[in-house]
């Protein structure tokens, strides 16, 4: 019974540890394009929307492209159909230049 006792307690302990060194792992870019710098931190997420959208709109390259452009808490999410791969990228550029962005979320896809 004192083996079982023991070998429980060490399946708990390892796995205790294994679940508080994954909660410290410092934040990454899983899901879009994030900030560097926190600059613009309290910015609306409306003011964000139309800085994004009037940058899309100012850039010749995507004229005429209807690019949809949500905020909520900072996070930017570009959805619509482009032309080009270069389109996509010249999106995400200009949105990256929005103040109050933390992170872009490209939901862009090339037409076929």
């Amino acid at each position: 019974m004192n083996k079982y006792r023991g070998t429980q307690f060490l399946s708990i302990t390892l796995i205790t540890v294994a679940l508080l060194t994954a909660c410290n792992k410092p934040p990454g870019n899983f899901e879009g394009l994030q900030r560097t710098s926190s600059n613009a931190v309290n910015v609306a997420d409306a003011d964000v929307t139309e800085n994004v959208k009037r940058a899309l709109q100012g850039d010749p390259e995507l004229n005429g492209l209807v690019i949809i452009v949500t905020t909520r808490k900072g996070d930017v999410r570009l959805v619509g159909v482009v032309d080009t791969q270069r389109q996509i990228d010249t999106a995400i550029k200009l949105a990256q230049r929005a103040d109050g962005f933390h992170t872009i979320h490209n939901e862009l896809i090339i037409r076929k």
